[in-house]
């Protein structure tokens, strides 16, 4: 009998959460064999819902709705339904998926766009609710992927029916329309578009949470548009109860996540909780990595003994990833950061290249004069769509290195392998943070904490770090060179030499008017002599000067390249071996 008892119990275990379902066990996110779980994951920003900075469209089209009208604009309609095919087709595929596993991460965070599912309430008739496929098949698809890699994957409503906050572009919210806030039909909608969610997928181990309602930012009696000074949000509140009420009646296995007011972090009148597997989700942007910027959300989760989790984050420099993650998961909080994938970005962990065809209608767009053809902007947004493909975007080594290996240790690696003899360029500095693989001295933007916002790499090209890169059209170059160099920087390069010897180096540089000083430190602490690098007489304009006695060992070699005296551009090091001479008889 109490064998019996116990398979009984079980059952009813697995019925409640599901074997291997991630769910709430007081303050943690366990799994289905109660395995304490910290998610790591990634938001795939802008496939579901584009946004204008990540298309360079701020400026004249930020929200998603506006982005769609320039296009039809130049191509008209027929032609704007192929770009999205095509768009949306690329986007996110397999590929990306197997990507971002193999990189690490464990979770999927899916922000999803309501018309994708299902017509905006204009559209329907006599208030009933239809359906789109296409949603549904593009979420199955996702799931299907992510359960062949083995992780979860986070539904996100990232565009409510009518939107949900005065940021517009977050949520693609058009202010001709009713708001989500000012339409019951649109809040029926979106209840029940989550119990339909909810009832596709309630069986599905892999499904890790519905993360409700993204960033509601929207002032229900306060005077901040955000909602940031809002005492009660009440509105808010009854919404997400009567979204978890609708998931309930069909999905009792998956966590509900939700978010406070003011871009999600305003949780004033939220408490109590209503449903016993749940968590709070925090976004976290340009502010100072100590515990006490997360202070808040932590006395949350003590004091209503529940998970929390940093549902957004990104944006910032490899140094700030670094911190920001080691504090979160010290204190065992997940994290989803973002985006995927973004127009010309240094920021992210891909980044999508940019066409000469694209500047060409963005200048269009936003000023005006005269319009491209059809043929010619059809041919352009196409080309983009296709840099959509995994294949096609430029992968950032640097991010991932910082958001997974950095977190762990300060140690350095190549990055890439370097041979001596051989040319090095600047921009190949070792994989590492600041003081450690090089050292810079404006390296992360705490613009939230300071009010001031900061670059950290100036030229905004290639690497994540606090190393100021920009192009380089010298001949000989990889394309890019380490510029804005300050005295007492400094950079660090591994490399393997063929044999212990002493070395001299090539330094390929270029400065306008002033005098830089460079020398070279090995990790055993030999120093090379400092050497005067004389002005070239322009930024374009570049010489070579030859500094020798450096002593590498057999092997593996770091050398510091400091920058004594700054003011100068560096293109690349050639090392190559000092030959003693003969004596003469």
């Amino acid at each position: 009998m109490k064998k019996i008892l116990i398979a009984v119990q079980l059952l009813v275990s697995i019925a409640s959460f599901g074997q291997g379902f991630l769910h709430r066990d007081g303050q943690k996110i366990v799994d289905g064999n109660g395995n304490n779980i910290i998610l790591r994951g990634l938001g795939l920003g802008g496939w579901m819902v584009q946004e204008g900075y990540m298309l360079q469209t701020q400026a004249f089209a930020s929200p998603q709705y506006q982005i769609k009208q320039k296009i039809e604009d130049v191509i008209g309609k027929q032609g704007t339904k192929e770009f999205y095919a095509a768009y949306k087709a690329n986007g996110i595929t397999k590929r990306d998926i197997d990507s971002l596993a193999a990189w690490g991460f464990n979770s999927i965070r899916l922000p999803m766009h309501y018309n994708l599912y299902t017509p905006p309430i204009e559209q329907e008739k006599n208030g009933e609710i239809t359906w789109i496929e296409e949603g549904f098949t593009m979420t199955d698809n996702v799931l299907k992927w992510c359960e062949a890699n083995k992780i979860y994957l986070i539904l996100d409503l990232h565009a409510a029916p009518g939107g949900q906050g005065n940021d517009a572009a977050i949520s693609d919210y058009d202010t001709t329309k009713p708001a989500l806030w000012q339409s019951e039909a649109n809040q029926k909608k979106m209840i029940a578009l989550w119990k339909k969610l909810a009832s596709r997928y309630r069986d599905n181990q892999w499904i890790g949470a519905y993360d409700i309602i993204n960033e509601p930012n929207w002032n229900f009696t306060g005077s901040n548009k955000n909602g940031c000074d809002e005492n009660s949000n009440g509105p808010l509140r009854d919404l997400m109860v009567a979204v978890t009420k609708a998931i309930r009646e069909v999905d009792t296995n998956h966590m509900v996540i939700i978010e406070g007011n003011c871009w999600g972090n305003n949780y004033n009148g939220i408490f109590p909780l209503w449903d016993d597997n749940m968590a709070l989700s925090f976004h976290k942007y340009w502010n100072y990595n100590d515990k006490e910027s997360i202070q808040k959300i932590l006395d949350y989760r003590t004091q209503y003994n529940v998970p929390i989790w940093l549902g957004e984050s990104g944006e910032n420099s490899n140094v700030w990833f670094k911190d920001a993650l080691t504090l979160v998961e010290t204190n065992n909080i997940g994290w989803a950061f973002w985006p995927m994938k973004k127009i010309e970005n240094i920021a992210g962990v891909t980044s999508v290249t940019k066409i000469t065809e694209y500047d060409v209608l963005l200048k269009y767009w936003k000023d005006g004069g005269q319009k491209p053809t059809a043929d010619f902007a059809k041919k352009a947004l196409m080309k983009m769509a296709d840099n959509y493909k995994m294949q096609n975007v430029t992968v950032k080594p640097d991010v991932i290195d910082a958001m997974f290996r950095q977190v762990q240790t300060n140690d350095t690696k190549p990055y890439k392998k370097h041979a001596v003899p051989g040319k090095i360029p600047a921009t190949q500095y070792d994989l590492g943070t600041n003081g450690y693989a090089y050292s810079d001295k404006d390296f992360v933007n705490y613009k939230v904490a300071t009010g001031k916002f900061d670059e950290w790499n100036k030229g905004n090209t290639m690497r994540n770090d606090g190393v100021d890169i920009l192009p380089c059209k010298d001949p000989g170059s990889n394309g890019y060179q380490v510029s804005f160099i300050e005295d007492g920087e400094w950079l660090q390069f591994t490399v393997e030499a063929k044999k212990q010897n002493t070395y001299k180096a090539a330094i390929r540089y270029s400065s306008e008017n002033l005098e830089g000083k460079i020398y070279f430190e090995t990790q055993n602490g030999k120093k090379s002599e400092t050497i005067i690098l004389p002005p070239t007489g322009g930024n374009e304009k570049w010489k070579t000067i030859i500094l020798s006695g450096i002593e590498l060992n057999a092997g593996t070699n770091k050398i510091k390249t400091v920058f004594e005296k700054g003011g100068f551009n560096l293109n690349y090091l050639d090392f190559s071996e000092v030959k003693k001479d003969k004596v003469k008889k």
